[in-house]
């Protein structure tokens, strides 16, 4: 079975790209109430997934173990996503993975990644989809 039929395609999914600034990005994920979001390059590859929490680490990495130091802004500003990203965390499928796949992926991942067979980024499919077909087709 071919798992593109619970595809949220890319035009409908917020993501970021490597380029964007780590001000972008926490902007982008406070907008549209993420904890996670999948990044991408200018040409559309897939490189990864950026968590809040990858965020937050890196303002305590910032702070050096200081206690207290306010998060500076403007130096965000001046930083990339792509400078937080953990390229192996939340792996994506290609666009041909079999319904098995998905379901060993969202095990573990809120939602998968999907990439077409030049590893271009097409979208993403929810684990509430997954489910949610399991549930009506069992």
């Amino acid at each position: 079975m071919n798992i593109a039929f619970l595809l949220k395609p890319k035009c409908d999914t917020a993501y970021l790209y490597t380029t964007d600034t780590i001000r972008q990005g926490l902007e982008k994920m406070h907008y549209h109430h993420y904890t996670a979001i999948p990044v991408i390059d200018p040409e559309g590859y897939y490189h990864g997934t950026i968590t809040e929490g990858d965020f937050l680490w890196h303002v305590l990495e910032t702070a050096g173990g200081k206690t207290p130091v306010p998060f500076d802004i403007h130096q965000a500003e001046h930083e990339h996503v792509s400078d937080l990203l953990r390229t192996e965390f939340n792996p994506s499928v290609q666009i041909c993975a079999t319904m098995e796949d998905l379901l060993k992926r969202v095990m573990d991942q809120n939602f998968v990644p999907v990439i077409d067979d030049r590893g271009i980024f097409v979208g993403i499919i929810t684990r509430k989809d997954v489910i949610g077909y399991f549930v009506n087709h069992t």
